[in-house]
């Protein structure tokens, strides 16, 4: 039987008079590649937020990896890491300085091994002694989601990891998806661009002004 990693329904999220999100519902399957795809404004981003327990709904319920994302939000936490939309990266540390600041913040026993795992594991040991404000947008990006890594999470979301980025420096960051998703983890990512769903996705769902308006796998929505 398949595993819900993922399960959210009937959210609701208004901000002042306006309503952003209108009784949206869907689900993540372990170690699968989940994309809600829709234009700006739609109300990706503030799916992602609820989920990551930064903000919280005005109704409907969300559970990660079992636990309520309301009422259980430390645990959610404890499974969950966040790439946002810009890179959370400290352009004056190198790339190794992030990572085992990272790694020091969460309390990792083991930081050194596991920074060095991560620099070998994400191609970066060239720049790894280097300030990451020399690094390319692509090569930014990898670090930034490698430093999401770190502690094992089961659930990485990812909110629309290649804007801004040159197809190049794309095409590395769909490769690094991939490859997570191939090692079993669980990730949920938002975009405005089909091809990205397509590349990367087992399953899409596209929001549309607050809605779910279509679901299922790349040849069922076509």
């Amino acid at each position: 039987m398949t595993e819900s990693v993922i399960s959210v329904a009937g959210l609701e999220k208004s901000f002042a008079a306006t309503e952003v999100l209108k009784g949206v519902g869907f689900h993540v399957n372990r170690g699968e590649i989940f994309a809600l795809l829709g234009s700006n404004g739609a109300g990706k981003t503030t799916i992602i937020k609820i989920l990551s327990t930064l903000i919280k709904p005005d109704n409907g319920n969300a559970r990660i990896c079992g636990f309520d994302v309301v009422t259980d939000a430390r645990n959610v936490r404890r499974c969950i890491s966040l790439t946002g939309q810009f890179a959370a990266v400290d352009g004056m540390l190198t790339g190794r300085e992030n990572l085992r600041m990272i790694a020091r913040l969460r309390n990792i026993t083991d930081a050194d091994q596991t920074v060095d795992s991560l620099i070998k594991r994400f191609g970066l040991t060239e720049a790894a002694e280097r300030r990451a404000d020399s690094y390319s947008g692509g090569m930014t990006r990898k670090l930034d989601i490698a430093m999401s890594l770190i502690g094992t999470p089961a659930v990485i979301f990812l909110d629309e990891p290649t804007t801004g980025l040159d197809p190049e420096a794309r095409l590395e960051v769909w490769k690094t998806v991939k490859e997570l998703a191939d090692g079993g983890t669980t990730i949920m990512l938002t975009t405005q661009y089909l091809e990205e769903a397509e590349q990367l996705a087992d399953r899409i769902s596209i929001l549309n002004e607050g809605k779910i308006i279509a679901s299922g796998t790349l040849d069922e929505l076509k």
